[in-house]
Order: C-alpha cells, then structure tokens, then sequence
C-alpha cells in the first residue's frame, strides 16, 4: 500500500511501529520484529508513555485529510478504537488492570507461548526476556501499587484469582513451573542452557513474589464488592463493542434471546433422550462413546482433525481461502489459566501461523467432543481464523492498524459465533448432539448478556423468568444461573463467572456482535434480491478488518 507519512495510512503505519518499541509484548502478539527480546515497561511511566504515544497520534490522524474512501474509513477506525485506549487511560483503569484472563499477569506469561524455539539463536532471545522478567513483574508492581493509591484496585475476587494464577506458574503449587517446563526441551549448547535454567528460575521467583505481593499488599485494598457502577460500565461497554448500547434493551433482548434458544434446545433434548430433562440429556450424551475423546494428546489430534477438514471442504465453496490461511495450528494450552479456547493470530508474513490454544484443567484426560465441536469452528474456520487471518492478508487494501492492530470484541466474537450459526445452515451440525452443543454454546451467550449487564449494574430479575424473580443479581446468582439454567461444565462455569466480574462488558458482545452480523445479512439479502450473493458479502466484509459495531453497522450498510 502506496502511503504518505503524512497520511492517514501513514500515520496508522507509523502509529503501530511506535507502539510495538512502547510495548514489546504487542509487537510479539502481533509478529513485528525487532523488540521479541523486551518486555513491556507497566510501570506509571510506561503507562504515561504509551498514553501519550496514542493521544498524539490520535491528534494527527484527526487533523488529517482523508485521500481517498479507504483513508476515510481507516480514520474513522482509528479515532474509534485509539480514542476509546485514551479514554480508559485517563480515567486510571488501565494502569490497574488486573483480571483472571486478560491483564498483564497473563500476558508477561503468555507471551512465550508465541515465540519461535527452533534454533539456538531464538533461544537466545527467550533466553535474554526470560533474564528481564524480574524487572517487568517489578515494574507492574509499582504500576498496581500506584493504582491501589489513587483508588483503583480491581476486586478481592480478581486479586485473589491471579495470585492462585501466579502459584501455577511459578510452581509454588506443585511440579515444575511454566519457565522451567518451557526451557527443558530446549537444545542448546551449555552455556546457552544456563543462561535459560537461570533465568527461568528468576522469571518464576518473579512470579511467586508477585503472588505475595498481590495477596499482602494489593488484597487489604481490594473492595470485595465485585460489580463496577454504570459508569465503569458503560465505558468498558463502549470499549468492548465499539457501540454505545441501550443497556435495558440489550438487558431485555439477552433474556429474550436466553428464551427462545432453551426452547429449541428443550425439543432437541427431547430427540436425544424422550422426556429428558437438558442436564439428563447431556448426561447421556457424554456417556456414549460415539463422542468421547481420552486424553490431551488424542483430543489435539481430533481438534486438528476437524479445524483441517473444515479449511479444506469451505474453500472456494462458501468462502475464498488463500494459500496462507490454509495453515491453522491447533494446539492444548499451558496449565494455569482460565478454562477455555482462544485464538492467536498470524504473523504478518504468515510464518507463524494461526493458532487455536484450548485451555484444560492439567488433570482433564476425558473430553466430549458434542460440547466442542462448534467451538473449534468458532476459533478456526470459519470463525476467528478466517476472520483475523483474512484482515492481515490485506496489506493492499488496509494499513497495518486495520491489519494487525485493531480488534473489538463485538466485530470479532460477533463474528465468530455468527460463524457457528453458519456451519449449521451449511448442514455440518445435523446430529442432534452436535447441534445441542451449538445450541448450549448461544444459550451461554444469551445468559452472559443477562448476567454480565444484571451483575455489574445489579440489576432486578425480571418476573416470568422462573429464576428469583424480583431478586437483584449478585455474583451468587450468576453462578447459579449459569449451573443450572445451561449445561455447560460446571468447572467451566465458575471459571466464566469470575472472567465476567474482572472484565466488565467484555461478555454480551459475542450476541451483541452476532446480532449485528445476522442483521446486516438480512438486510443486504433484502437489498439485492436473488442477486444476493452470500460469498461475496463474507468477503467484503472481512476485508474491510476489524472496527466497532456502530461503524460496522454504517459499512455493512452499502454492501
């Protein structure tokens, strides 16, 4: 893409170099070279700096004269998205963020799991960041501290979590730590292995002295209440899905939605197992050997399986796959974290590939394949993979913001769920038990509006809903609600719960997403007539990249 610096696109450009020397950690996540041997400074002058960094950034792009219809959409993007960091910089939540599944705890952690350990030179650059770990868990210490002293401190619960997180990893709780398990493999001459065994074991002392400090220092200055206020709220809210939602509606819409897919899933149960209830069907279901999976290794295989088979039948039939997307790794990740999948994305030249991580309890060794099986669609084609991969496979058409920088919850898991709902109309979810595993994975959806809206707002439950009527939500009844009113695994249940009150308004934007996108459809549908063509809208939008719900809302508009 022909840019002036002076540019919108120019500006994005330059914009993403400058944050990846200010942040090291985004530049590994989103494969820029040069910075794989640092880590990010969480300290309040790193804080302050890249704070800065995006306001005068975000001034040049707004003082910008778009040159063409592409500059103008990417302005529009990166006021949207930039000024939103700047805004929950300035209210004092980003230098004290600090949650069960994405604050920078995980990240100085998760970081490793992305970098190449094919040759000793590589090892060497993991070799010299795992050396500078110390100093990073030090700096987010002051970071956290200096929060804690002007108020902010995320809740008890969270402070908690992550230390229990930071046992794991260490290996205070039992076995090796995840630095030393990361460094044993490796082969490399001795003085290199020394260099790595020592500085694994600093990188996990770091980590279990971070464990202290959360618990005797940060915890006596948690609130213990868990829900943020409206106004905490709405902004996230805005963070998370790029919209300025109706909140009562979208309160009123999840119970809604919640409704309609328990009736449905109700008749399918019954197909499963007449006169069952939900719960007895799913029992049944995970006791029939047609869809049982023993062990980790053999269940990577199976997800392996069916992300390949799905590349291979959808391309050039439902959607355009170019070569470089045809590789998506599927791998288990490493204990400590959150229950659950997640996506990584490519390298800009796609020598890291897209990666499905699933997360699993260590001692985990039976898997149902009828509750997972839509999730690997969700995070791989045509989910996530298709969805990323397509973004940054458009270096002619997008600047590297739009390509490899911006993600908004609402387009993305919007998108991705979406993506579900498509490989049942496309008839790849015809057995009832893999359609009750799709149907579950919406109602959690549908549950999350209503109980990540009800808890953080503590809203009263409505009457008609056969569930506390007339009560107010706590985090109490959310995990009651989600136990017994969907049949997903109960450890996969309270990990959710305690994700839902660390990151406020992050939850109802997979359905406030899909929404958006089965909207759009129908109306471009109605727009064009039999001249609709279901690929080639896939493919419009996904090449416009990432960007929040209300702009999407304008883009999807003209296709």
């Amino acid at each position: 893409m022909a840019t002036s610096p002076a540019g919108v696109h120019g500006i994005s450009n330059q914009f993403v170099a400058d944050y990846a020397a200010a942040d090291p950690l985004t530049a590994t996540f989103l494969g820029t070279p040069g910075h794989d041997d640092e880590l990010t400074d969480y300290s309040p002058e790193g804080h302050r700096a890249r704070k800065e960094l995006s306001r005068r950034a975000l001034a040049d792009i707004t003082a910008a004269e778009p040159a063409d219809a592409s500059e103008a959409a990417a302005k529009s993007v990166f006021q949207e998205r930039v000024g939103l960091e700047v805004e929950i910089h300035e209210a004092g939540l980003q230098e004290g963020a600090l949650n069960v599944i994405a604050s920078p705890v995980q990240s100085l952690r998760e970081v490793f799991d992305l970098m190449p350990t094919d040759t000793p030179e590589q090892w060497a650059t993991i070799a010299k960041r795992l050396a500078a770990m110390p100093d990073a868990v030090a700096n987010l210490r002051a970071g956290l501290a200096h929060a804690a002293d002007r108020g902010r401190v995320s809740a008890l619960r969270q402070v908690r979590k992550v230390a229990e997180q930071c046992d794991t990893w260490s290996g205070r709780t039992g076995g090796k730590s995840y630095f030393a398990s990361l460094v044993e493999g490796a082969r490399v001459d001795s003085a290199l292995r020394t260099d790595l065994e020592t500085g694994a074991k600093a990188a996990a002392e770091a980590y279990a002295d971070l464990a202290v400090f959360l618990r005797d220092d940060l915890a006596p200055k948690a609130p213990a209440k868990d829900a943020v206020g409206e106004d905490v709220y709405r902004l996230w809210s805005r963070y998370f899905t790029g919209a300025r939602l109706d909140l009562a509606e979208a309160y009123e819409w999840g119970w809604a939605e919640f409704t309609r897919i328990e009736t449905e899933m109700k008749q399918v149960a019954n197909r499963i197992k007449p006169g069952s209830t939900l719960a007895e069907a799913a029992a049944a279901l995970d006791a029939d050997p047609r869809y049982l999976v023993h062990g980790q290794d053999r269940f990577q295989a199976w997800m392996q399986e069916l992300s390949d088979k799905a590349l291979l039948d959808l391309r050039d039939v439902h959607f355009e796959l170019p070569d470089e997307l045809m590789r998506l790794e599927c791998r288990i990740a490493p204990p400590g974290g959150g229950v659950g999948a997640y996506y990584t994305g490519p390298t800009p030249d796609f020598s890291r590939p897209g990666r499905m991580w699933w997360s699993v309890l260590a001692d985990k060794t039976e898997f149902s394949t009828w509750r997972e099986l839509t999730t690997v669609y969700h995070e791989g084609v045509p989910g996530h993979h298709l969805q990323v991969a397509t973004a940054v496979h458009q270096a002619g058409k997008l600047n590297d913001f739009q390509r490899l920088m911006c993600w908004v919850s609402g387009h993305g898991e919007g998108w991705a769920l979406y993506a579900e709902r498509l490989m049942r109309e496309l008839g790849y979810l015809e057995d009832d038990g893999d359609l009750l595993g799709m149907l579950d994975a919406h109602l959690f959806r549908a549950a999350r509006v209503i109980i990540d809206i009800g808890m953080h707002l503590e809203l009263e439950i409505p009457r008609g809903t056969g569930f506390h009527e007339g009560e107010r939500w706590t985090p109490e009844l959310g995990l009651e609600f989600m136990l017994t009113r969907t049949i997903t695994e109960a450890a996969h249940v309270h990990d959710e719960i305690d994700r839902y009150l660390g990151w406020p308004g992050q939850a109802p934007s997979y359905k406030i997403g899909e929404r958006l996108w089965l909207a759009a459809r129908d109306e471009a549908r109605a727009r064009h007539g039999d001249a609709f063509d279901l690929k080639k809208f896939h493919k419009d939008a996904l090449e416009m990249g990432a960007m929040g719900l209300d702009t999407l809302r304008e883009r999807l508009a003209a296709l």
